[in-house]
């Protein structure tokens, strides 16, 4: 089989915009922002002053909140609060199937076979959730720099598949952010750990984050970072052990008291959340206690202290899991364990001494935990975003397809074009023929995975080549070139030699947004944006006014004693018009009032001043 493979490898500047360019984590439990300034990548605070997002998003009468205050509702408003929503994007029915079950929101298909999660009373695909998370890490990016950001390096893990990256694309259009790149995080990775070391060698990331596990192997050699392979599992992550916590406590506490902690979404939420927070005391210290509400607001609770020793043997053979992936990396790079020089850990669950146990039992040395875990992903982003933005040029990053790309051929075989591992960019051209006696018309369908029946592969689109002409079978000719970009990213192109007749399609993920779908979101986003400027706008005024109202309401009392009767009854009255504009959110009324209130109340200040000063000994 004949490849054609052309590589193009290029310092892309975007001329004329001088913008910073951010390098996004979108986390599955965290998502950072960072950016690199005066040569050094620094992670950005978010608007509530922490380094780290909750990726987690509530909308409660149509407004998301998104971060730790989205996460604080996690237990009181479950059917408002989506969690994990990474691991359903580019994803269908089928392919969530294991963990269904144990969301605490209600996960549906739609007529599209498009995921839609039930928030409240509305549908939102897993696109439009993470979208909402992007907007906040881009008005955070905003608010740290003093700047409008407008371009961004997304990571992604190294095994999502097509469907699945573009899915990230379109999230990241939705939050009105171009994504200049996607990257692998494990390459994320890898870039600031080489900008720190700045050496050569062979390098495992042994990347487990909260949804997914990746296993990469890079080779750096002069500033090049070459991936050599990458294998995972993105069913594999920090989620799946609190998972297994709150199973083995469900199963004890349905013994003891017949109660089923997976019996309501609000329940659900509660064992999931003191799972969570059992696996982060037992990273810390040898015992911990797992404490939850049993039928929640009835005063009950359920408490059993854990070991490290107990939650290890839980939790070992899911992480065993992991071996599988780091084989098959290995076999496809054509190394050995001894070949590697390093293994780096990346992701919040690298920090149990359990993962770092199992990740030295499967390479035969202790891995390196210098790099910040949660960090170092959005880091390397930064890296890449300045790379891109034409500042840096003393790194090169060669990645690599993560999964094989192929058509289906006669009988329902998948015919590889561009074997997994293959570097990108990338192309490959192969000619086939027909199998039908004056076929006129070829449908193409395009497959990505490692299996030899079509069926067993995802389907990643289909189109069809028209205007063949009639001829016998075996004596078309038809081309069908694969293009892959440097984000990883498909186009396919086929072309019959005779009649110079072609279709080509840029694959469309099947679980994916269509493309007038991201128009009318960005449209009905560009036209909420004034009635959100103007519910931002009226929470900033409120914000500043109650403390106001309050403590002037406190000294109405006062105000009587102290003054004219007239005027203790015009900072009433004052008071009692303010607070009812504050209830029909009038801004303007509020805000004047305001500046009314501290005029009226001068004078009782005074007073109440120098009767304080009167008492005083």
């Amino acid at each position: 089989m004949a490849h054609d493979h052309e590589h193009e490898h290029e310092h892309e500047k975007t001329e004329g915009d001088d913008s910073p360019v951010v390098g996004i984590d979108l986390g599955t439990t965290n998502s950072l922002v960072a950016v690199v300034e005066y040569g050094i990548p620094r992670v950005l605070l978010s608007r509530e002053g922490e380094r780290m997002i909750p990726s987690v998003v509530t909308i409660h009468d149509g407004k998301p909140t998104v971060g730790y205050a989205a996460k604080r509702e996690k237990i009181r408003r479950p059917g408002e609060t989506v969690f994990s929503a990474k691991r359903l994007l580019g994803r269908g029915l089928e392919d969530i199937a294991g963990i269904q079950g144990q969301l605490p929101y209600e996960v549906l298909r739609g007529e599209d076979g498009q995921l839609r999660i039930k928030v409240g009373e509305n549908l939102f695909t897993a696109i439009e959730i993470s979208a909402m998370i992007l907007r906040e890490l881009k008005a955070s990016a905003e608010a740290a720099l003093g700047k409008t950001v407008k371009r961004a390096v997304i990571t992604v893990p190294a095994y999502f598949n097509d469907s699945q990256r573009q899915a990230t694309r379109a999230a990241g259009r939705l939050a009105g952010l171009e994504v200049l790149r996607i990257v692998n995080e494990p390459t994320a990775a890898s870039l600031a750990y080489g900008l720190q070391q700045k050496k050569q060698g062979i390098i495992a990331v042994y990347d487990l984050g909260g949804g997914t596990f990746d296993l990469s192997i890079l080779k750096l050699r002069d500033g090049i970072f070459e991936v050599l392979a990458t294998h995972g599992n993105t069913q594999l992550g920090g989620d799946d052990l609190d998972r297994a916590i709150a199973r083995k406590m469900a199963e004890e506490v349905k013994l003891a008291t017949k109660i089923d902690l997976f019996s309501s979404p609000l329940q659900t939420a509660a064992v999931l959340e003191a799972s969570e927070k059992l696996k982060i005391a037992l990273s810390e210290s040898e015992r911990a206690m797992f404490s939850v509400d049993l039928c929640i607001g009835a005063g009950k609770r359920f408490e059993r202290e854990w070991t490290v020793s107990e939650f290890n043997s839980l939790v070992k053979p899911l992480l065993l899991e992991t071996r599988e992936s780091c084989f098959h990396a290995l076999d496809d790079a054509e190394l050995t364990f001894e070949d590697i020089t390093d293994v780096v850990l990346v992701g919040g669950p690298t920090r149990l001494k359990i993962v770092q146990q199992t990740a030295e039992e499967i390479f035969g040395r202790v891995p390196n935990t210098s790099v910040h875990p949660d960090e170092v992903v959005a880091m390397g982003a930064a890296i890449q975003a300045d790379i891109l933005a034409g500042n840096n040029q003393e790194f090169l990053l060669l990645d690599v397809v993560p999964l094989s790309l192929g058509i289906e051929t006669y009988g329902g075989l998948m015919e590889p074009l561009i074997p997994r591992n293959s570097r990108i960019p990338t192309s490959a051209r192969e000619s086939f023929t027909t199998f039908v006696d004056n076929q006129t018309g070829v449908d193409v369908h395009v497959l990505q995975g490692e299996r030899e029946k079509a069926s067993d592969n995802r389907s990643l689109a289909r189109f069809k080549l028209k205007g063949i002409e009639p001829s016998p079978a075996g004596f078309p000719r038809v081309e069908v070139t694969f293009l892959i970009d440097a984000d990883g990213i498909l186009q396919v192109e086929a072309r019959d030699l005779r009649s110079g007749k072609e279709a080509s399609v840029e694959v469309k993920p099947s679980f994916g947004l269509a493309e007038a779908e991201i128009e009318t979101m960005l449209e009905t986003a560009k036209s909420n944006e004034l009635s959100d400027l103007d519910f931002k706008r009226w929470i900033e005024v409120r914000n500043q006014a109650e403390p106001v109202l309050r403590a002037a309401e406190k000294k109405i009392p006062d105000a009587f004693r102290l003054l004219p009767r007239e005027e203790a009854e015009k900072i009433e009255s004052i008071c009692r018009t303010m607070r009812q504009a504050i209830e029909r959110q009038d801004s303007a009324g509020v805000q004047n009032l305001k500046y009314e209130l501290n005029a009226a109340t001068t004078r009782l200040a005074e007073r109440v001043i120098a009767e304080a000063l009167q008492k005083a000994p």
